[in-house]
């Protein structure tokens, strides 16, 4: 039996905070895509494909903030059963400094046959600039 879109969406953010780039990467599409549309300067607008997830994650996995645990997590099922939206805040830490992190994301995505076809992460940028800005020493003004 196929996971329903809820399972794998469970799954994915589970994988996502364990820092489980392979199980994160199995359950995408093979033509899948991650898109950031509000995003810090760096952060590429999307990454689309396995290959190019796999490569992604890898290289950003723990290399500025740690999340620990997802708190508050709402899930959304549509009339689509192939969308999902879930709100949820994200809670760890600056890896350069040991500050605690804290960020509020709203998700949006679409499965289908148990493989995650786009993950469209509506994250607020702001925390993200203040913990780059408290490791370089500048502001995000």
């Amino acid at each position: 039996m196929t996971a329903t879109s809820r399972d794998v969406v469970e799954r994915v953010l589970r994988a996502s905070r364990d820092l489980d780039v392979e199980t994160f990467v199995g359950l995408m599409a093979p033509d899948g895509y991650i898109e950031w549309p509000y995003r810090p300067p760096g952060v590429p607008a999307q990454v689309r494909g396995r290959a190019e997830i796999r490569r992604h994650l890898t290289a950003t996995a723990e290399a500025f903030i740690r999340i620990a645990e997802h708190r508050n997590v709402v899930v959304h099922e549509t009339t689509d059963p192939e969308t999902i939206i879930v709100e949820y805040e994200a809670h760890g830490s600056v890896v350069a400094t040991g500050a605690a992190f804290e960020q509020i994301v709203i998700a949006v995505f679409r499965v289908r046959d148990g493989q995650i076809l786009s993950y469209r992460d509506y994250i607020n940028p702001l925390p993200l600039l203040d913990a780059l800005a408290s490791i370089t020493g500048g502001t995000h003004a």
